[in-house]
């Protein structure tokens, strides 16, 4: 089994009730990578035998850390309706007192989608082909970093920790390490793989972590199947930044210019 899915094992255990383990492959440096969770969840519900059609829009709200350990995914249909169904989603995880929290909620809409006109208003950046572009791992010692093949165009690490200001920006190709086919859950956790803006724009490592995160899913079937397992293009940048939080846009493409999802997360910061 792939590392991915290994770490997205769920088994059911009661109606709306799925258990899990977090992995270490996807570890970041005080709990998991959060793209992983945010694949958990969206798991969770694709997996529930009531779900109707495929992923829309995904947000996460990472409350507190995810521990090392088991944890419930706990979801519930909200509401279906004749073409679309949202979800609610929770990962509860017993803390060390003995008593059960929540640390990560989701809302997740999924539907039933039907063949209109389409099309993409963001344009593809035109940057270099993946293999003219030199690999790099951001953080030898993050064990989720080496889950990912990355390949920076714009906004790789400052190469010096010097406090001087720069664009957010950032372009990359990206793909699983191990080769695997690109499908919703992939996309989620792809659109968290960008390091922190304000080590960029700032040249300057703080603390920082994502407090909450949306995904929009714009592939579908033919376009997952046109993606295969080759590399994902992603662009992040930020808007603002003010006082210990700053927003992150992000969008992703295929190889053959064909957008998959574009992502919107706000992120904690510390001086």
């Amino acid at each position: 089994m792939h590392p991915f899915d290994q770490a997205l094992s769920l088994e059911p255990v009661s109606p709306g009730v799925f258990r899990g383990h977090s992995s270490p492959a996807y570890w970041n440096m005080v709990g998991p990578f959060g793209g992983s969770t945010a694949a958990t969840l969206l798991k969770a519900v694709l997996s529930h035998p009531d779900c109707l059609g495929e992923p829309v829009s995904l947000t996460v709200n990472y409350a507190g850390a995810l521990g090392d350990g088991a944890f419930e995914v706990r979801l519930e249909a909200a509401r279906t309706n004749r073409s679309t169904q949202h979800w609610t989603a929770a990962i509860w995880q017993c803390e060390a007192d003995g008593q059960w929290r929540i640390n990560t909620t989701a809302t997740v809409l999924t539907a039933v989608r039907r063949e209109t006109w389409s099309q993409s208003d963001v344009p593809v950046p035109q940057v270099p082909p993946p293999q003219d572009v030199t690999r790099f791992e951001l953080f030898d010692s993050v064990a989720w970093i080496k889950q990912y093949e990355t390949r920076p165009i714009v906004g790789a690490l400052p190469p010096v920790w010097d406090g001087s200001l720069r664009s957010s920006l950032m372009q990359l190709w990206m793909r699983d390490a191990q080769p695997r086919a690109i499908d919703h859950l992939a996309l989620a956790a792809m659109s968290d793989v960008f390091y922190p803006r304000i080590w960029l724009r700032r040249a300057l490592r703080v603390p920082a972590g994502t407090v909450s995160m949306t995904v929009y899913f714009h592939a579908d079937a033919p376009t997952l199947a046109a993606t295969g397992s080759g590399f994902v293009l992603g662009q992040a940048q930020t808007q603002a930044f003010h006082n210990n939080f700053f927003d992150q846009t992000a969008q992703l493409w295929n190889e053959a210019g064909q957008i998959l999802t574009t992502s919107h997360q706000i992120v904690y910061y510390k001086e």
